[in-house]
């Protein structure tokens, strides 16, 4: 079995970057063609924050200056929000449906 930093690393650096780096360059495509809105502008800057964010989390791993159960905590919040996140499209498309 992995251990935890090894899973966290893996979850950050295979899913999460790049998820967040295909859904930022859809919203700059927004900015390309001008049909960008007030919110796309807010979320380009809270997607650019939050690949900074996880840049520094695999920053952190590679240093090693934090115990396990701080790399756990992090990678139960990021599962905690990509279960939510599913749930909430399931809701979404069930909706639509």
């Amino acid at each position: 079995m992995q251990n935890i930093k090894e899973e966290l690393q893996d979850l950050v650096q295979n899913t999460m970057i790049p998820e967040v780096e295909n859904y930022l360059e859809d919203l700059l495509k927004l900015l390309e063609t001008n049909s960008q809105t007030p919110d796309d502008m807010l979320a380009i800057e809270e997607m650019e924050s939050f690949l900074v964010e996880l840049q520094n989390v695999l920053a952190v791993i590679e240093e090693d200056k934090m115990p396990d159960s701080e790399y756990q905590r992090i990678y139960d919040y990021i599962m905690q929000n990509l279960d939510e996140h599913a749930h909430g499209h399931n809701i979404e498309e069930q909706q639509v449906d």
